[in-house]
């Protein structure tokens, strides 16, 4: 008579995450591949995607297979943890590595420019149910992180849709 109702079911969770957050603004290109190439020493072939991430190459690869190769890697950081390892780099900007040679640049006058919907809004950046354990404590973040996580973005932005828009040739 008084039979306790079953809570309802928990929607399922998706895979590969996606976040909820979409920046306003794309970074430049021709400042991400001058960074890139800057970081690099001139040294490497790299696929820029659509939204700015940067899939490093195996030199010589022909158009076609740089394309693939990068879109591969990207497929294998987005379908895998996304781990991210972000470093502050010597022109003031944050490094953004992910496993297999794919890589994110946030660069310091854009981060400038946006601070305001970054501090509001990094939090949309943390895919459901996602902790990251900072020196703050769980999903608190410093300027640093905050920064980390809007590059993050983008190469979430890009393994939903990803088009590679350039292959970079080394220079030395």
């Amino acid at each position: 008579m008084f039979k306790k109702k079953d809570p309802p079911p928990k929607p399922p969770k998706q895979f590969p995450p996606v976040l909820d957050w979409r920046p306003s603004v794309l970074q430049p290109l021709d400042q991400i591949v001058d960074r890139v190439r800057y970081y690099t020493d001139g040294k490497r072939d790299f696929a820029v995607f659509q939204c700015g991430t940067v899939a490093i190459l195996p030199a010589g690869l022909s158009e076609p297979d740089a394309a693939l190769h990068a879109k591969a890697a990207l497929h294998n950081v987005f379908h895998a943890h996304p781990d991210m390892c972000p470093l502050n780099m010597d022109d003031g900007n944050v490094l953004v590595r992910y496993n297999h040679d794919v890589l994110t640049v946030v660069l310091k006058s854009i981060a400038s420019q946006h601070w305001s919907e970054i501090e509001r809004e990094h939090q949309r950046a943390l895919a459901t149910d996602e902790v990251l354990i900072t020196p703050m404590g769980p999903n608190k973040f410093d300027e640093f992180g905050m920064k980390a996580l809007f590059g993050r973005c983008f190469m979430f932005m890009d393994a939903q849709a990803p088009t590679v828009v350039r292959v970079e040739r080394s220079v030395a």
